[in-house]
């Protein structure tokens, strides 16, 4: 019924306009006789106008439009129709009689009337449906019922015209836009729906501290990520929650590229609000990598195996694998994948990647295109504690998933790395630094290709000191770190997983083999974390909530590298580095890992310490004469 009254409602446009044009050509007047006599003169070309017209729309289906939702893109497909049916009327008389009822200048008058008139029924409908009549003809209407909590926005004017038309939809909004914060300093002094542009970036601190001082709730909304939570200062972000102003976030289910498709606000978490500036990619690549692949996770429950399964999903890969050891953390992604793809092919397999035979027969089973290796032991003082343990599931794990990809024809293989493997003093970041060689060195020609990518720690993972500073913050203290010196390389979870599929998109595409390292920015004191952590709970360090030193734990660094010493790096793409290892071509026997391997089941675990160590130092110390590390380096 719909349909038809947009159909009928054309109709009378397209008539109107024949009829009011040629009265206007014909007679000089617009009067109720000179129409109807326009209507007696020319019903045969309005007949054939309306059914023209009317043939074009149905062929287009140009009633499937929603006239609540028009757009600029909907009014030129218009335009565009309303030209082709004047021709058509145009070609049509012509045939028929020369069009010697119908003045020339009538044809002209009818497209420039009929178009007129569509775009303002489209504009005053679609008007009408975002409240925007209302209160154009009313200025003060509701005044009174207007939300209290006002919202400053910061983010480019694109999205905040998105969502200011998003807001006048919504009658019971919760909040009222009072200004804008752009990244430009040319938008100043601009309007976007009424909302002015108080000043760029620059600004933000002096803008905000002047709303600060006026009555009612305020909360700050970040729309994009031209103005990011990083930009503001930390003594800014602590002044605002200490004074309730909330930190919010225009949430987006999005593929990578940043498309919306359904947008929400909600609170900023700490991640971040601690958060470096992101690094924007072109991700084109990353979705031809993906899309319609067969994608093995392994430690698809952890923190960064699941952001992996999350990413590959939204990019729509054909099947997803996730094999975990853990059964809560299995259970956990496997019904989340289920609740946001119930659509998505997926597979959930219990398993250690230990165990070797089983590893087979379920990579057999799911014939993957990419594997991603995420599963591993991680926590520094832990793994110090069982070096055993660390070797089967970091080394011999890592080398068993690799053998597997081998059988099942994979043709990407990503071992995902950390810092913690440069230079390591660390039992962990041995076991890493074996398990990277030991998965490159399984490149064969016509296999998979292999890569490794290294970063830094991520904020917000399982065990990471975020949460730990959280939890010792929302118990009144004290907050602990071992050294006041201490720092590390940070990012946040999602932008680590971008990053990875990022440097597997540059393998994949650009034949590169290695290891590739993602640019992590500037280390962040810890203590200074410490800090930010404290205000950002509206408390001063040191008063309200005390910081302990407790001394270095076992294998603990003060400071994280990226590139070891027998290694340079090279920028092969923006936020990827790559690494050129003057002793790539020295390698791990079979006996040395068979011999690594029976130590570490048999539990010797200082055994397995020094044969760790002295193969970690014959990977490290460089051989002039090793002919392909000199080809390499070259």
């Amino acid at each position: 019924m719909l349909s038809l009254s947009k159909i009928l409602a054309r109709l009378v446009i397209r008539a109107f306009a024949l009829v009011l044009a040629y009265a206007l050509a014909a007679f000089r007047d617009a009067g109720p006789f000179a129409l109807i006599s326009s209507l007696e003169i020319i019903a045969p070309y309005v007949l054939l106008f309306v059914v023209v017209g009317a043939a074009l729309d149905l062929s287009q289906k140009n009633w499937r439009k929603s006239w609540r939702f028009t757009s600029l893109s909907d009014v030129i497909v218009m335009a565009r129709n309303s030209t082709a049916t004047i021709l058509a009327l145009l070609a049509a008389v012509f045939v028929f009689d020369r069009a010697a009822e119908l003045p020339r200048s009538a044809l002209f008058l009818a497209w420039v009337l009929d178009v007129l008139a569509f775009a303002g029924v489209l504009t005053l409908r679609r008007a009408m449906h975002e409240g925007a009549l209302t209160s154009a003809l009313v200025p003060f209407v509701n005044r009174r019922n207007l939300p209290e909590r006002r919202v400053m926005l910061l983010g480019e004017m694109d999205s905040a015209d998105a969502y200011l038309r998003e807001l006048a939809r919504s009658p019971d909004a919760l909040h009222r836009a009072v200004g804008l914060v752009t990244p430009h300093s040319a938008d100043r002094n601009q309007e976007v729906r009424g909302i002015s542009v108080l000043g760029d970036a620059s600004r933000v601190e002096e803008i905000l501290d002047g709303f600060m001082t006026e009555a009612g709730q305020l909360s700050v909304l970040f729309l994009d990520g031209s103005v990011a939570p990083a930009d503001l200062d930390g003594d800014l972000v602590a002044r605002l929650k200490a004074r309730d102003v909330r930190l919010l976030k225009l949430n987006r289910v999005t593929e990578l590229d940043g498309e919306l498709a359904r947008s929400s606000v909600r609170e900023l978490d700490f991640n971040e609000l601690l958060a470096r500036p992101p690094v924007h990619l072109d991700h084109e690549r990353v979705r031809r990598l993906i899309t319609g692949k067969r994608v093995l996770v392994t430690g698809a429950g952890g923190s960064i195996g699941s952001e992996i399964c999350r990413q590959v999903a939204a990019l729509s890969c054909s099947h997803l694998a996730m094999l975990d050891n853990s059964e809560f953390a299995l259970f956990k992604i496997e019904q989340e994948m289920i609740a946001a793809y119930p659509t998505l092919s997926k597979a959930a397999r219990l398993c250690d990647v230990r165990d070797a035979a089983r590893l087979r027969t379920f990579a057999l089973q799911e014939r993957p295109d990419i594997v991603f290796h995420a599963a591993a032991l991680k926590h520094v003082p832990l793994m110090e504690a069982h070096p055993a343990d660390s070797v089967l599931t970091n080394v011999i794990g890592s080398a068993n998933v690799a053998d597997a990809a081998v059988a099942a024809g994979v043709q990407n293989f990503v071992f995902i790395s950390t810092d913690k493997t440069v230079d390591p003093p660390n039992v962990m970041g041995a076991t890493k630094r074996l398990a990277e060689r030991t998965v490159c060195q399984r490149r064969r020609p016509g296999g998979p290709r292999f890569n490794v990518v290294r970063f830094g720690n991520v904020l917000g993972s399982a065990g990471s000191v975020v949460p730990t500073f959280l939890a010792q913050i929302a118990r009144g203290g004290p907050v602990t770190l071992t050294h006041p010196d201490i720092e590390r390389f940070f990012m946040t979870i999602p932008e680590a997983v971008q990053l990875v599929l990022h440097a597997t998109a540059k393998s994949a595409f650009d034949q590169v083999e290695g290891v590739l390292v993602l640019d992590m920015g500037k280390p962040v004191k810890i203590i200074d974390l410490a800090r930010r952590l404290i205000e950002l709970d509206g408390k001063v360090p040191g008063i309200d909530v005390e910081i302990r030193v407790t001394g270095l734990r076992p294998g603990e660094k003060m400071t994280e590298a990226l590139f070891d010493v027998t290694e340079t790096a090279r920028q092969c793409d923006p936020g990827v580095l790559e690494v050129v290892d003057r002793n790539a071509g020295v390698s791990l026997s079979d006996a040395e890992l068979r011999r690594l391997e029976n130590l570490a089941r048999s539990g010797d675990d200082e055994g397995v310490r020094e044969l760790l160590f002295k193969l970690l130092d014959k990977l490290r110390t460089y051989r002039a004469d090793n002919v392909r590390a000199i080809r390499d380096a070259s």
